[in-house]
């Protein structure tokens, strides 16, 4: 069972302002003799939806019928944007200004560093006839389309009637959140809920010390503002969500590895709008967004979430629950997917696995060494008959499962029927199939499997003096 709200029956318009961002990437070996600055030798160029764009495609990314209003130039620019947001199936409505360029925001990398960035743009004014007219008619006929709105400005100029668009929401009783920006946020009055981050908050309400005077400033704003809640975001703090009438919520960050904070709060905002149209309470929209934004930080550039990335976060077994890893063939599929969204290298084996000694141990903690995620595969109790003889297995095949579930090396095991576990190889496709003992990587069941798929078969070694056959022998000699 899914752990995610049904993103795909979710139907969210984002408004705001759109931008390109432009992606120069190349070696550096040098500096330039003209100035003290590395020279990068350009070998690619991408271009990819920013600002409110970037918004849509994350929400897109999460399955959600996801609608999109924005203004963009007359330029090139503009017929690249519009490209990149019909490839992501983005039912975008787009207002072309004749008199601004589509703002775009080029970063030149190299080394997975951003070495410079240069902004093209033009902002909008609040007085722009065709931004305020042909916005105020292209909105009111989305509204009624959607389960929920999300503005997201950038001070652009875009959202200069903002206050009647939160207004319009307001009347048609859909949720409406904002990424706010500046330092007059009484032109968000009566929204559902802002995600500022800590210096713009401040720079609205003040220096925040400590916890609790963010928290009581924060909860000031919230009244004055007559908003239902604000979340406060807070880098290696996690976030605070201050809601009316209930305690703060404090979650703390869920980033292993912080990469790139670029576009992490469009995720923010994006997964949380995302779960709220979906249905989800506010708390649960927030400890998703929490997640999302955990992993996109761990990502270059404004990336997005998938759903199978965003499921792999949230662990639903407690720690030490023995059964945690075990899995049918089909659940077994899914996590494989989780596994893969997450670029995990998965290393698989297989065995009876009757009765576990420190041979298996060994073995099995070098097989773990070799990926990051180790699948056992276990004969069922028919299929050991068939190896071992009528007096085998000893243990059942439930029993040997739990058993090597509750070791710390194993993250998934599953049983198969079979005398091999080629059709079952075939079916997961490891990065890794492991076997251990005098075999060659021939004589591997899977290993062509594995091999016209991109991986590869590794032969372990054999730790000489344990096995299950010699382990009941010495049981059964008389003493």
């Amino acid at each position: 069972m899914s752990l995610l709200p049904r993103f795909a029956k979710a139907r969210v318009l984002v408004v705001g302002d759109v931008m390109l961002d432009r992606y120069w990437t190349g070696s550096t070996s040098r500096i330039s003799p003209e100035a003290p600055v590395p020279v990068v030798r350009v070998s690619r160029d991408q271009a990819r939806p920013g600002g409110a764009a970037n918004v849509a495609l994350n929400l897109a990314a999460l399955g959600v019928q996801t609608r999109l209003l924005g203004v963009i130039g007359a330029d090139e620019a503009g017929a690249v944007l519009r490209e990149r947001v019909a490839e992501a199936s983005i039912a975008a409505h787009w207002i072309e200004a004749p008199t601004h360029p589509t703002i775009t925001k080029l970063r030149v990398l190299s080394r997975n560093q951003q070495v410079i960035r240069l902004d093209f743009e033009e902002s909008f004014a609040a007085g722009d006839a065709f931004a305020r007219e042909d916005f105020s008619r292209a909105f009111d006929a989305l509204l009624p389309q959607v389960d929920a709105v999300l503005l997201s400005d950038y001070g652009k100029g875009t959202l200069a009637q903002v206050q009647a668009l939160i207004e319009a929401c307001r009347r048609a009783g859909k949720p409406v959140t904002v990424d706010p920006k500046g330092s007059d946020y009484a032109r968000y009055r009566g929204a559902t809920l802002l995600t500022p981050n800590v210096p713009e908050l401040e720079a609205v309400v003040g220096a925040c010390a400590d916890e609790a005077t963010l928290v009581a400033k924060g909860e000031a704003l919230l009244h004055e503002l007559q908003l239902q809640a604000l979340l406060v975001t807070r880098s290696e703090k996690g976030m605070t969500l201050l809601r009316v009438d209930a305690a703060p919520l404090h979650l703390p960050t869920q980033a292993r590895e912080v990469f790139d904070v670029t576009g992490a709060g469009d995720t923010v905002i994006s997964t949380l709008t995302a779960a709220l149209a979906a249905g989800a309470d506010l708390e649960r929209a927030v400890t998703l967004s929490n997640a999302a934004a955990g992993i996109t930080v761990g990502k270059l550039g404004a990336a997005t979430v998938s759903p199978a990335e965003l499921e792999a976060t949230l662990d639903p077994h407690p720690v030490g629950d023995s059964e945690a890893g075990m899995f049918d063939e089909d659940a077994l599929l899914g996590w494989m997917e989780r596994a893969r969204a997450q670029g995990q290298r998965v290393v698989m084996t297989n065995g009876c696995f009757d009765l576990l000694h420190v041979g298996h141990l060994r073995y099995l903690e070098q097989a773990r060494k070799l990926g990051d995620r180790l699948i056992v595969a276990v004969n069922d109790d028919d299929s050991v008959r068939r190896l071992k003889g009528p007096a085998r297995p000893l243990n059942t095949v439930a029993d040997r499962m739990r058993l090597l579930a509750g070791l710390k090396c194993v993250d998934a095991v599953v049983a198969f029927g079979e005398d091999t576990p080629a059709r079952l190889i075939g079916r997961v496709l490891p990065d890794i199939l492991v076997k251990g003992g005098d075999y060659t990587v021939e004589q591997v069941a899977g290993h062509e499997a594995v091999a016209a798929a991109g991986g590869r078969t590794v032969i372990l070694d054999f730790y000489d003096g344990y096995s299950t056959t010699s382990t009941i022998a010495r049981a059964q000699k008389p003493v």
